[in-house]
Formats: C-alpha cells, structure tokens, sequence
C-alpha cells in the first residue's frame, strides 16, 4: 500500500493504477469509519442538550407554547429554546404545531406529543 503522498503525486501525475484505486479505497473507508465515530459519540456538550430537552419536554401541555415562553420558563435565550425545543420534538416528547401570536404572526407552538 502506497503513502498518501505518493497516491497524491500518482494522481497529479495522472498515474491512475490499481495501487492508487486501492489505497483511495482503503483511505475512504477509514475516513467514513472515523465520521461514523465521531457522530455518534456523545460529548458533555450534548449530554447536556439532551437534559434540557427532557426539561422542556416536561413543560409542554395541552396548550402550545412557544421559544418564547420556554425561554421565559427556563431562563435560556430564545433561540436555545427553539434548539431544546425542537430536539424535545426528535426524542418524541412533544409535536411541533403553528400558532398564532398577536403582533407576531405565525409562530412555531409546541405540545405534549
């Protein structure tokens, strides 16, 4: 099996062989095995995440409630509510419904799924 650099030159060179094929193959599979690694694997960062969306999962009723009102509830700025929130919505604790908020228009709601 050839270096990286020589497979790099090869191309370059427009040497296209069944060496370069191999070792193109063997570098791909080895990157698609360190991606697959590296997405599932759960950093405090979303460990963290995944809490606050069972935080705001416990909050949805039968009423929607909007970023805004999680946000209010949780003390979290508004746009990490919408992010909980919609992860809240990928766990299955909650659905997603449009609301309409006077002198806001249409907003995105959120219920007990």
């Amino acid at each position: 099996m050839m270096t990286m650099r020589e497979m790099l030159e090869a191309v370059i060179a427009g040497t296209v062989n069944e060496d370069v094929i191999e070792t193109a193959a063997h570098k791909l599979a080895q990157m698609d095995k360190e991606n697959e690694a590296r997405k599932n694997r759960m950093t405090e960062k979303k460990v963290a995440h995944i809490e606050l969306a069972n935080q705001v999962g416990a909050l949805f009723g039968e009423e929607p409630l909007t970023a805004s009102d999680i946000a209010a509830a949780l003390g979290i700025s508004v746009q990490k509510a919408s992010s909980v929130a919609r992860k809240a919505v990928e766990l299955g604790l909650g659905t997603q419904v449009d609301v309409k908020v006077k002198g806001k228009g249409t907003q995105k709601g959120y219920v007990k799924a």
